[in-house]
């Protein structure tokens, strides 16, 4: 892995390892979406659906991509992360497939989903106020603490160019399917947070259709990406809020800043009313259920946050689908 951040060349070695152990993300034709968005005759629109995952979420990409090539590293030791909660399930699938103990830390919130996903696949969970983090430091100090006390590895959710090239696999297959059916793509809009997923995703997307317009979707509380961009440096957020709670890191990563600085044109943030609609037009419309974070890319799109005008196909990234019940209903307005 080359000292600065993740290429191409390294998402394209990742790609052999990620489907050792899992088969690619759908990528669904919506032509409800099309008809939505009033695009033209011969434009389509194309969902990356991660909910299909093991873990309903892409972030077990990165985790195993991370886990293969720290497995001499690791040795007999555990590995210790802290995670929202997608990255808590993704690490812990990789742990179980290579046979290794995870520690996670995540914030008392998260979803039940999250949880009872993570401890499925045998990781050992500890909590944190999240409510006070951004005063507190909590999560970071509670990892720390693992990895003194027991020894562990630490492993990031983002902020890490394992992680960024074995997300990037998806933005391979997403090129490979469009390659096969001979279609053109002008947009790709794709959830920031860290930017362990875009940055890897924005490598292949830009690779294979270096004209596109690549994209990144934020909640409106936690818009630190776009407020980075617009600063031409990372801009650090105190206390990011939002029911998207996959979105809610205090900055992107300083491995992901580089490769999204040169690969994405244009950001833009989402009011959590707008995720809520968009939550609730898949749901309607396609029978699919999304986290918030999931869904906000969708958002983007049918809000008009982003002029989609130009020629060829659009992509849009549903990033998970880890949602408890009784959240979700109330999201989005049938409870």
């Amino acid at each position: 892995m080359s000292s600065e951040t993740a290429t191409i060349a390294e998402v394209r070695t990742a790609a052999p390892i990620i489907h050792q152990h899992i088969s690619p993300a759908p990528l669904i034709r919506s032509w409800r979406l099309e008809q939505e968005l009033g695009l033209a005759r011969g434009r389509r629109v194309w969902l990356k659906d991660y909910g299909w995952t093991p873990v309903g979420s892409f972030k077990l990409m990165g985790a195993l991509n991370w886990m293969a090539a720290n497995l001499e590293r690791i040795g007999d030791r555990p590995v210790a992360a802290h995670s929202s909660g997608n990255f808590a399930s993704g690490i812990s699938f990789a742990g179980a497939r290579y046979g290794k103990r995870v520690i996670v830390v995540m914030p008392d919130t998260a979803p039940e989903v999250k949880f009872n996903l993570t401890r499925s696949f045998g990781a050992e969970v500890r909590t944190y106020n999240i409510a006070t983090d951004h005063q507190t430091g909590e999560r970071d100090r509670l990892t720390r603490q693992i990895a003194e006390e027991e020894q562990a590895i630490q492993a990031s959710p983002y902020d890490d160019p394992h992680v960024i090239a074995g997300n990037g696999v998806g933005g391979l297959e997403i090129v490979d399917e469009l390659r096969r059916q001979h279609r053109t793509l002008s947009h790709f809009l794709c959830p920031v947070s860290g930017g362990g997923l875009m940055a890897g995703l924005a490598l292949a997307i830009a690779d294979g259709y270096p004209d596109a317009a690549i994209i990144g979707v934020e909640p409106a509380g936690a818009d630190d990406f776009n407020r980075s961009l617009a600063a031409g440096e990372r801009v650090r957020l105190d206390h990011p809020t939002s029911i998207c709670d996959g979105l809610l890191s205090y900055d992107v990563g300083e491995y992901n800043w580089p490769i999204l600085q040169k690969h994405v044109s244009t950001a833009c943030s989402v009011p959590d009313e707008k995720t809520c609609q968009a939550m609730r037009w898949l749901y309607e419309t396609h029978g699919l259920r999304t986290e918030p974070s999931g869904a906000i890319a969708v958002a983007a799109a049918l809000t008009g946050k982003v002029s989609l005008e130009g020629e060829g196909d659009v992509v849009l990234v549903i990033s998970g689908r880890n949602v408890d019940e009784t959240a979700f209903r109330e999201w989005i307005g049938t409870e």
